[in-house]
């Protein structure tokens, strides 16, 4: 590990699940009816074969994680469950009505919050409602995120039963001390009960992610926290760097002070640690932050250049169209972005008024669509190119002349038409991207707006 590249490179920068990101998004331009002609356009030249992505966002929470950076509403009152299920089933309504036809569903993940929060039974009228909206192909990839305290073997056997193969459970850390200070509290026991039960009721994908440079962690605590996640061999493994944005998600993150968390050198050693033993166990490294078996189709679609990222992270479904239902939910049609209303009752009582509740977004110009896919290429494959005339804009020698010192750092190599990311340059792929970041480059923030690249 060079401790002089982590130094140099630890800057403030975007996770790229979208680009634009969300900070220079133009909401001022911005209107529901451009959004919605947008999407009406990637949907027309989409086919039955392309499908679309559907993303569910269920927010109640009982307890606050002061790790998590979500949009979630903390409640025990599970009353809230039937009438916010009744809105997403309107909103697809919505956006079924004006697209023209029935929706072919490609792939469904359903986050949050936390989605085993709620009842078996409520989800199983959400899925069922969805599936007579839209339908499901049959090769639909279907995914939810349980909590390992909560997901009981009802919720698995539902979710089998409508043939979700993939589930991924939020483990973070074992050590008491750090699990005190985030509020996650969840033994071992109840992690590897829910992966085994899952295995039991055919999930062939179960997840676990991981984060590093938490509150207290030292690099001890990620070795133990891979050793014990190692005897379990879930299928991926998401091993995220805790994004300390306390500026953005007010008290949620602030349940310690900021000298317990691990310096960016500490927090470089956990992940070196941590990938080491990972590899070593058989996995491989695919995108940024993620680990994957040989026989998960996240390393199929890595090895066959099919990997793709949006606002749901890596997918191995590449869809043009993803409509994100529910309270903050974000949408994307390609040519642009839409978010829903963050707040529960102002996104219901919209649904009720038969409007679409987006209240902010982005509609894509030539340049961006160009950047995207640069940016997409560095993140999914870790090069890019310019051979053809369409993936050239004015700024490009610009960016080539701010890559030239990653260049001398051995993090890329660039030839005439093309960049590649180094296999020491993978752990700064965000670095690699923000000079193509032309938003970001034009008008840089004054104050801190994105977390650590390191």
């Amino acid at each position: 590990m060079n401790t002089s590249l982590i130094a140099k490179y630890n800057v403030a920068g975007p996770r790229y699940t979208s680009y634009p990101t969300v900070p220079y998004w133009d909401n001022d331009s911005f209107s529901l009816k451009l959004w919605k002609a947008s999407l009406k356009k990637s949907f027309d030249e989409s086919n039955d074969t392309d499908g679309v992505s559907l993303y569910i966002h269920l927010p109640f929470c009982e307890s606050m994680c002061t790790f998590c950076g979500c949009h979630k509403r903390i409640t025990k009152n599970h009353g809230v469950e039937v009438p916010y299920i009744e809105s997403l089933i309107e909103e697809f309504r919505l956006y079924r009505s004006f697209l023209g036809k029935t929706p072919n569903v490609k792939e469904l993940h359903i986050g949050g919050g936390t989605p085993t929060f709620f009842k078996p039974e409520n989800i199983k009228t959400l899925l069922n409602a969805l599936n007579s909206i839209g339908k499901f192909s049959e090769d639909c990839e279907l995914s939810f995120e349980g909590h390992p305290n909560n997901t009981t073997e009802a919720h698995l056997k539902m979710f089998a039963d409508y043939n979700f193969k993939r589930v991924s459970y939020g483990v973070q850390d074992y050590n008491l001390k750090v699990q005190k200070a985030i509020n996650r509290i969840q033994p071992f026991e109840n992690v590897k009960q829910v992966t085994e039960a899952s295995r039991a009721e055919g999930f062939t994908s179960v997840g676990h992610d991981i984060i590093f440079g938490l509150p207290f962690q030292t690099v001890e605590d990620v070795e133990n926290t891979i050793n014990k996640t190692i005897t379990l061999k879930p299928e991926r493994i998401a091993f995220y760097s805790y994004a300390h944005v306390p500026w953005i998600k007010g008290n949620g993150q602030r349940g310690y002070n900021d000298q317990d968390l691990p310096t960016a050198t500490q927090k470089r050693l956990q992940y070196e640690k941590g990938k080491e033993m990972l590899l070593e166990a058989g996995y491989f490294e695919i995108g940024m932050d993620h680990f994957s078996l040989p026989t998960d189709s996240l390393y199929k679609a890595h090895e066959n250049q099919k990997l793709h990222r949006n606002f749901m992270g890596y997918t191995v479904t590449n869809t043009k169209v993803m409509i994100g239902l529910g309270a903050s939910a974000i949408s994307d049609s390609w040519y642009g972005f839409a978010q829903n209303d963050k707040g529960i009752e102002s996104y219901k009582a919209l649904v009720n008024q038969g409007i679409i509740p987006v209240f902010r977004g982005h509609i894509l110009n030539e340049e961006d669509l160009i950047i995207r896919k640069h940016i997409l290429n560095l993140m999914c494959k870790f090069e890019t190119s310019w051979k053809t005339e369409a993936l050239m804009f004015n700024e490009l020698p610009d960016v080539l002349i701010k890559l030239k010192e990653l260049e001398s750092d051995g993090l890329i190599e660039i030839d005439s038409k093309t960049i590649r990311v180094t296999e020491k340059g993978r752990p700064f792929v965000r670095n690699v991207c923000l000079p193509f970041d032309r938003r970001l480059q034009r008008n840089k923030p004054e104050t801190q707006v994105f977390s650590m690249t390191i």
